[in-house]
């Protein structure tokens, strides 16, 4: 369109029918020097845009690889789950095909490759390398993120509002500690993001070819966590309502090829990776599908089922729903440090429920996205009885650019509270701003800069006893694996009796008396506080005799 333009007001000789025929030699001079004026102001403006976005970003990347790698370097104990990755990733050299088998490979091949480019650097193969290796690849993946992320917040609330969304989420403490821990989450939202990018890309601008995209970042991200392929239902539902209201960019040639494509896409990495794993769905997934068909199977083998029971059933069903969203906000609003979740509800509500200026491609896939994960969530306490974090930490990323919107209603709001300011009236709901987004950070310092599990250095200092004081090939039971994990020994795993051939146990205990229940007899090695202050627990070491 801008070629078109140019190629308009550039145009020296004119036919005699044409508009500007109808003027002097000079009045067309002066049309045409108006337009030129006007091309190079619109070309300024967008070089301007571009290196603004540079700079946007860089000043976002720096941030986050600083906070990151300090976060990195004094973590005092990985995720439990972090020590599940890096054990498969560890035996990916081996047997490849068995870890595909037996869970989403992404991550784990992640913790590998980066691994095998740290050892060109350094021989070392110690726990620290894979624990180092894994922690280098969430962060990395992290910082990669911010630039899709920036781009969607900048389609969907302009490119200061997403600079300043962006840097509220790098110093919020819990998605910053999920992004320099042995975690998959940022993997995951990295490939979510680029595929969400592309999809409001290809809605907006009627490219087919973007739906091409949005299949290789769902797939790849599948293989990550199975919840990427959510980008598949948000581009087929899309194509779909082209194909029979269409208001589209795209006719129907196209949508046809952006659906072929986005499925072609898709299959491209998942192919592969459903062959080899022998199932479509995953395990939660079927679990939660079996499980409802079992309990719907079993209502239809009672005919004499009292009509008072499915009242309960409901009433129970009801129940663990609103729990659910309760549980669900109390997530969020932990993520958000709470300072920041009024700003985010304003900021969504004032964009969305007051029709402000929303685009139809935000209209649906801003709600589209927000409900299908609200759904995933309460499916995920229903079924599982539990909620984290790291779980909802999606709904937090995608819609974090709603909290500025939500901090200037504040400010403006905050001008009518405070009048006698003495300030310019444009300035004044620019420092009100950013007196509010100083406030919520300030309250997000002390817990940001807290060493990751610093609350678990007697775990550490048990694993360094250990292996300082046992043999290599003495099995140790534990009740949590990362102990034996950094002690470099087999772990058993045991809840209260010690499995046999373990040849030391440890065990945290509430008091003095309590010991584990075993057979034979056991001897004291080493005691430690886990709370030093509070001294509630204990984390023992006991020698099998």
């Amino acid at each position: 369109m801008l070629f078109a333009e140019s190629r308009l007001l550039y145009n020296l000789s004119p036919p005699k029918n044409d508009f500007l025929s109808n003027f002097s030699k000079a009045e067309r001079t002066g049309f045409r020097g108006k337009g030129r004026y006007i091309v190079a102001s619109k070309l300024e403006n967008k070089s301007k845009e571009r290196k603004d976005d540079v700079i946007n970003l860089l000043i976002l990347i720096f941030i986050s690889s600083l906070l990151g790698v300090y976060l990195l370097a004094t973590t005092v104990l990985i995720a439990g789950d972090g020590v599940f990755y890096i054990e498969r990733a560890r035996m990916f050299s081996s047997d490849p095909i068995g870890i595909v088998k037996a869970h989403h490979p992404g991550y784990p091949f992640l913790i590998f490759i980066t691994h095998k480019f740290a050892s060109f650097f350094s021989n070392s193969s110690s726990v620290y390398s894979w624990i180092y290796s894994a922690q280098s690849a969430n962060l990395l993946c992290r910082v990669f993120a911010l630039v899709p992320l920036y781009f969607i917040g900048k389609l969907l609330v302009g490119s200061r509002n997403s600079f300043w969304a962006l840097v509220i989420l790098i110093l919020l403490p819990y998605p910053a500690e999920y992004g320099s821990d042995a975690l998959r989450d940022w993997p995951h939202i990295l490939f979510l993001a680029t595929g969400f990018l592309f999809l409001l890309w290809g809605a907006k601008l009627g490219r087919w070819w973007m739906f091409g995209v949005v299949g290789l970042a769902a797939g790849f991200g599948h293989i990550i966590r199975p919840e990427c392929a959510q980008l598949l239902i948000y581009a087929v539902l899309w194509l779909l309502i082209g194909l029979f209201l269409p208001r589209l960019n795209m006719n129907r040639p196209k949508l046809f090829c952006a659906l072929f494509i986005l499925l072609v896409g898709f299959a491209v990495p998942t192919a592969p990776y459903i062959k080899a794993r022998g199932r479509i769905l995953p395990r939660k997934l079927e679990a939660l599908i079996s499980s409802s068909y079992r309990l719907r199977s079993e209502r239809i083998q009672e005919p004499d089922v009292d009509c008072r029971n499915n009242v309960y059933t409901a009433a129970e069903v009801s129940g663990n729903i609103m729990k659910a969203i309760g549980m669900l906000m109390r997530e969020i609003s932990d993520n958000l440090m709470h300072f920041f979740l009024p700003a985010l509800l304003l900021g969504v509500y004032s964009r969305f429920c007051k029709r402000s200026a929303v685009t139809d491609v935000e209209r649906f896939f801003v709600p589209a996205f927000m409900v299908f994960n609200i759904i995933m969530m309460v499916l995920l306490y229903c079924s599982w009885q539990y909620i984290s974090g790291r779980h909802c930490l999606p709904l937090v990323v995608f819609t974090v650019f709603y909290v500025p919107v939500g901090l200037q209603i504040l400010a403006d709001w905050l001008i009518g509270k405070f009048p006698k300011v003495r300030l310019d009236q444009n300035q004044k709901p620019r420092l009100w701003f950013f007196i509010l987004v100083i406030t919520g950070l300030a309250v997000c310092m002390p817990k940001l800069l807290r060493p990751i599990r610093v609350d678990k250095k007697a775990y550490k200092a048990a694993a360094q006893w250990l292996k300082e004081n046992t043999q290599e090939n003495d099995p140790v039971a534990v009740s949590d694996k990362r102990i034996s994990f950094y002690a470099e020994r087999e772990g058993l795993i045991y809840n209260k009796v010690i499995p046999e051939g373990a040849e030391y146990a440890v065990k945290i205990v509430e008091s003095e008396d309590e010991k584990p229940a075993v057979g034979k007899a056991i001897h004291e090695e080493l005691s430690l506080w886990i709370d030093e202050q509070k001294k509630t627990k204990k984390i023992v070491i006991y020698k099998v005799l």
